[in-house]
């Protein structure tokens, strides 16, 4: 099985608004678009402290379904150390796996939900698919930080929550040809808050 991927020409991550950051939690709100100004939905926006400093790892579980032949949803993101569910609700089995460094397994032919959760331990990206029906296809960006949030259809997100701190808001999307090249835009104390980040792409 092949992965494909279609980019754009260019990749813009506006922030456009940022609660100033003072003695209490503060809140950052992203929009994601396109080179066209399109709204841009399902991209994964994250902060980073500037410091490096994060707190005790917590990670949250999520759950990733597998509906219709496809995965419920697209493009996932959780916290390194989490645990994922991968049900299957079809009447068909399925076979998921994924060959991608951060996390290889593989889930045999199954009904139902699977005996134990997937626990993925390494930051990155993670490409699953199924043995199965080649069409199918999910992303999960794992990250080291616990805030993080995903664009809606408006290409809107919003990080709550957020220490007094100066941070690091990056903003992946599946369709970038370069994974690692990810757009940031620093925030915090004596920065720009209004800054836009662009990012050129290259074609694969």
């Amino acid at each position: 099985m092949r992965f494909s991927t279609t980019v754009f020409a260019a990749l813009f991550c506006c922030l456009s608004s940022v609660t100033t950051l003072d003695a209490s939690a503060t809140s950052v709100r992203v929009q994601v678009v396109d080179q066209a100004g399109v709204a841009v939905t399902d991209a994964v926006v994250y902060a980073m402290p500037v410091s490096g400093k994060l707190p005790p790892a917590k990670p949250a579980g999520t759950i990733i379904d597998q509906v219709k032949r496809k995965f419920v949803p697209l493009v996932s993101v959780v916290q390194t150390g989490a645990s994922v569910t991968f049900p299957n609700k079809d009447n068909i089995e399925h076979d998921v796996y994924s060959f991608s460094p951060p996390k290889r397994f593989e889930l045999n032919l199954y009904h139902g939900i699977p005996a134990s959760p997937i626990v993925f331990d390494k930051p990155g990206l993670v490409v699953m698919g199924c043995n199965i029906h080649d069409s199918m296809l999910a992303y999960l960006l794992i990250v080291d930080t616990p805030w993080f949030a995903k664009t809606d259809a408006s290409g809107r997100a919003s990080i709550d929550n957020l220490p007094a701190d100066s941070y690091r808001v990056i903003a992946w999307h599946h369709r970038l040809s370069d994974p690692n090249a990810q757009p940031s835009q620093k925030i915090g104390p004596g920065t720009d808050d209004a800054g836009k980040i662009t990012l050129q792409l290259k074609a694969e």
